[in-house]
């Protein structure tokens, strides 16, 4: 006897992630671990992530950023991420 999956069951289903992001891209660790995890996340296959940038996080996506010494470009992570998921501000 087999046993039938709905759409909700099966292990290929689609999953879907939605990231909230409010802080500014240095200062804090937020918004890099944020990008971090949809980075992650986006080398699942049946991942479907989004990012949503409000408040001090819109920064994130200022295009030709100076990045302080010892932070990652936020910037750089946030186009990967644009480029595989969907951003929105």
């Amino acid at each position: 006897m087999s046993e039938e999956k709905g759409p909700h069951m099966s292990e290929a289903a689609e999953k879907r992630y939605l990231l909230i992001i409010n802080d500014a891209p240095y200062g804090s660790e937020r918004p890099y671990n944020a990008l971090r995890l949809a980075l992650t996340l986006l080398k699942q296959s049946a991942a479907r992530v989004r990012v949503f940038l409000m408040a001090d996080a819109v920064t994130c996506a200022i295009a030709g950023q100076e990045t302080p010494n010892g932070y990652y470009n936020i910037e750089r992570m946030l186009s990967s991420i644009a480029r595989r998921a969907e951003v929105a501000t």
